[in-house]
């Protein structure tokens, strides 16, 4: 798991970049903000529900959640499923919006 930070992640995005970002928080907290980006809460990832995610095993998957926490423990748990290149957002959402507010990403 390598980690990125919410202003090179902003700034690849902004150069036109296709990036793979997973929110892994809850729908509820999805619903309050969120960077436009697919939702797949950890419980899901934690139960092996990612039939929608085998295609991007060998793909770069930038996972973030509120904090940092619970997408690190993703990138774990995608790693042992096979995952070669997680990456996991330094300060998820809460850096987001302390730099960005609430824009899309």
């Amino acid at each position: 798991m390598r980690e990125i930070t919410v202003e090179e992640l902003k700034k690849r995005a902004d150069a036109g970049e296709k990036l793979n970002v997973i929110d892994v928080r809850e729908p509820e907290e999805y619903a309050e903000s969120n960077m436009g980006v697919k939702l797949i809460p950890l419980g899901n990832i934690l139960s092996m529900q990612i039939d929608e995610l085998e295609d991007l095993k060998n793909e770069e998957l930038i996972i973030h959640c509120r904090s940092g926490k619970r997408s690190a423990q993703a990138c774990m748990v995608l790693e042992q499923l096979g995952f070669t290149n997680t990456v996991n957002v330094v300060g998820g959402i809460l850096a987001w919006q302390d730099k960005f507010g609430n824009a899309k990403l």
